[in-house]
């Protein structure tokens, strides 16, 4: 682009900027629901689903009342889901992912045939893994991911079929494909664009997602149970978060139309990329990095609160006023996910010999969450959410950065899928309304313009 139209571009951009943008408070004289919350910080209610529920408060006599978080797949309590399997030594994954498809706890003889039945989806398409993970090597892997997710809409037979059998067919596969996409988009990027030796390693039909993705990441191929095991927990709580979300909802929203499935899950891993929704552990992991490098002396807890204290001041950090990490849409005095995930990162800190970085990660969370109370004038600390936790977890685990949004949409497939399942049923599209700013004009001949 040269000078001159760029010098063009940024007037039209801010002739846009002027004549698009709409006074906030227009929205309150018309009674209109901004971002689809109410006043009180609730979500406006726009469909039904049984996929999974996020309980963060409750309402007497018409007030709403903070209680501790839980999250609910199918019913189901998601901490007792994993309290179950750690005490029966196994991992958790492939289970929820049969529960949120099938709406029911399978038994061993249900799991063990739906890995087998996911293992058969494997494979990738003829030619898929040199033309279209391998070629063409974007420094974002989520863009990457989202090309290589529609790519696959090319390879199969009968891809706008909205019957339920073959939309739960394409849902299974790219499941059980997800992985292996994710690993070599980010082996394609570390050899394209990081200048790194390109590695491939074939997946193993006796490992489960989590066992399968530190396989196919590492050049070794090694990892320990204990690491698998912590992944396979991060992974169960990123699997779903009830309807509401950007992404859930935008599943409901494009499946709605009666588009295709690749279209469907493209559209769920976009929205997952904003910094607003999934790429919010790259901002947490970006804020504590920064505090580490401007900070002298970090690992005193006085250090870290004048730090936290610039951040709500809109002078530290990314002058947002926002702390990373703390407080939630949903979840008032505790995000579930966060505890268990705390509980994860403090075993592995430990075994890491990283204890430092743990006891940081829970100043923010302490330190942080009373300063926001403080602020807001909240009789509770604002909470520590999943991004919190999760972000230390991955660097534990030696995973990089480009990564982390990734896992977070590998580990959501499934419930975009459930999602789309319950919606194709619906057979009613999603049609909202909006208020037009505009008068009717008389139209201009040119000359007179």
């Amino acid at each position: 682009m040269n000078k001159t139209t760029e010098a063009h571009l940024k007037n039209y951009a801010e002739v846009i900027e002027s004549r698009a943008y709409i006074d906030p408070q227009f929205y309150e004289d018309h009674h209109i629901k901004r971002g689809l919350r109410n006043k009180n910080g609730t979500g406006v209610l726009v469909g039904v689903t049984g996929v999974a529920d996020v309980v963060g408060y409750r309402y007497e006599n018409g007030e709403k009342k903070p209680t501790p978080g839980r999250l609910d797949y199918r019913g189901f309590s998601v901490a007792e889901i994993l309290k179950g399997a750690n005490k029966a030594n196994r991992h958790a994954y492939e289970e929820v992912s049969y529960l949120l498809l099938f709406a029911e706890l399978p038994s061993k003889k249900d799991l063990s045939l739906y890995h087998e039945i996911l293992w058969s989806l494997t494979d990738l398409p003829p030619g898929y893994l040199e033309d279209v993970l391998l070629k063409t090597a974007n420094k974002n892997l989520m863009n990457k991911i989202m090309q290589s997710v529609l790519s696959l809409y090319s390879y199969d037979p009968d891809p706008d079929n909205t019957q339920t059998f073959n939309v739960l067919k394409q849902s299974l596969a790219l499941i059980a494909k997800m992985p292996m996409i994710l690993a070599y988009c980010y082996q394609a990027k570390k050899h394209d664009v990081d200048g790194e030796s390109l590695i491939i390693h074939r997946p193993k039909e006796n490992y489960d997602p989590a066992e399968n993705l530190l396989h196919m990441i590492r050049p070794d191929s090694s990892f320990t149970e204990e690491e698998a095991q912590v992944l396979d927990t991060l992974m169960v709580l990123h699997a779903e978060h009830g309807g509401g979300n950007n992404s859930a909802f935008a599943t409901h929203v494009v499946s709605s139309s009666g588009t295709d499935t690749y279209s469907a899950l493209t559209t769920a891993l976009g929205s997952l990329k904003g910094p607003r929704h999934g790429g919010a552990n790259l901002m947490v992991d970006s804020m504590v990095a920064d505090l580490k490098k401007t900070v002298p002396h970090w690992e005193r807890e006085a250090s870290v609160k004048k730090y936290l204290e610039g951040i709500l001041d809109g002078k530290a950090f990314d002058q947002s006023g926002l702390i990373y990490g703390l407080g939630h849409a949903v979840y008032t005095l505790s995000d579930p996910r966060a505890i268990l995930l705390k509980d994860k990162a403090q075993e592995l800190a430990k075994v890491k010999g990283r204890e430092e970085d743990f006891v940081l990660i829970e100043r923010i969370e302490n330190l942080g969450g009373s300063l926001i109370a403080d602020r807001l004038g909240l009789d509770y600390p604002a909470p520590a959410n999943v991004d919190l936790y999760s972000g230390l977890i991955f660097h534990l685990l030696g995973i990089p950065r480009d990564l982390f949004t990734p896992i977070f949409a590998l580990s959501r497939t499934t419930g975009w899928c459930a999602h789309r399942l319950e919606q194709i049923l619906d057979k009613k599209i999603m049609r909202p309304a909006y208020l037009t700013l505009n008068e009717p004009k008389k139209y201009l001949p040119m000359e007179e313009r």
